[in-house]
């Protein structure tokens, strides 16, 4: 597991970015379209066209990160191309990477049965 700080931001750009893209084209991407600065330590996470596979790229401050993420089975909960950009919190991040709708984890998560 690596350690996010909890006072990061975190951005989810809508819509579907071409996965073949590394972090060179991803930060210029944040800084063309979405206006913000790759490098200030905040989390840019991007979609593909199917769904199933996510990229973040991060600058933790010592270099560039890029963390990929395909699931077995669905898709990411994604707002949509209407939202513009969207921010989430740290928490929400790890429900979105768990597969958990992260805009209402309560209705989603199931404890498992003691027994």
């Amino acid at each position: 597991m690596i350690a996010i700080p909890g006072n990061v931001r975190v951005w989810l750009a809508t819509g579907h970015t071409d996965m073949r893209r590394g972090f060179p084209s991803l930060a210029r991407l944040v800084q063309e379209t979405l206006k913000r600065d790759p490098h200030a330590g905040d989390l840019y996470v991007f979609r593909g066209r199917r769904g199933d596979l996510i990229k973040i790229i991060w600058h933790d401050g010592q270099g560039a990160c890029l963390f990929t993420k395909r699931l077995e089975r669905g898709c990411f909960v994604w707002p949509s191309l209407a939202d513009g950009v969207v921010t989430v919190s740290v928490a929400q991040l790890s429900y979105l990477l768990s597969g958990i709708d992260w805009r209402m984890p309560q209705a989603t998560w199931r404890p498992q049965a003691s027994g």
